[in-house]
């Protein structure tokens, strides 16, 4: 399993803790001095069902900065993807991959193990 959380976040802190507390055994990466590729948000986009608007941190700094509320409807997914491989700041989190299963975010009740 791979967490990629930004470690100043408190919502992956919780995130990171639920996952240590049912023992659950993981990879950590921080999605700032590692941020996610094209390639990989492609894959899974492709796993995870969600829209790639979904893998946007909407509340964010860097998403208002760049005003990409306006923005993004008028991109392709290819652009949308390769913008979120720019800047982690950019990409929601926590992401927690498992095998085809990707969760966006952390909602307790949908990580459940």
């Amino acid at each position: 399993m791979l967490f990629i959380e930004y470690p100043k976040c408190s919502t992956c802190k919780k995130a990171k803790k639920h996952l240590e507390d049912l023992g659950v055994q993981f990879e950590d990466r921080n999605i700032v001095e590692e941020n996610p590729t094209a390639e990989e948000l492609r894959t899974w986009i492709g796993r995870s069902g969600y829209p790639v608007k979904k893998f946007f941190n909407t509340s964010g700094m860097k998403y208002r900065e760049l005003g990409l509320k306006d923005k993004l409807p008028q991109m392709s997914d290819e652009e949308k993807i390769e913008l979120l491989s720019t800047d982690g700041m950019l990409v929601k989190r926590p992401i927690l991959i498992d095998g085809d299963r990707i969760l966006v975010g952390f909602r307790e009740k949908e990580w459940t193990f």
